[in-house]
């Protein structure tokens, strides 16, 4: 019979992380701890280190929103063109 495929939440994945980043223990002893993949431990320790600065205001990645003026105007001047 196959398992179910586990999806942790965010609140899980960073207690894991915060544990493993204290290092009391040792991966293997956490994965048996916490019950998941050694692997899974090392990339959400990764991850808590790589965008900790954020949560006390770092920098924040450039928005993936287009400016709207500037579509709306373009959108407008091909409208014209078209209707030439």
């Amino acid at each position: 019979m196959k398992r179910m495929r586990r999806n942790h939440g965010a609140t899980f994945k960073a207690q894991v992380a915060l544990a493993a980043v204290k290092g009391d223990k040792t991966v293997a002893e956490f994965a048996e701890q916490f019950s998941v993949h050694p692997t899974q431990i090392t990339e959400s320790k990764q991850q808590l280190l790589a965008r900790a600065a954020d949560v006390f205001g770092g920098t924040r990645p450039p928005s993936d929103t287009p400016d709207l003026k500037t579509l709306h105007a373009k959108i407008g001047q091909l409208a014209l063109e078209n209707d030439s």
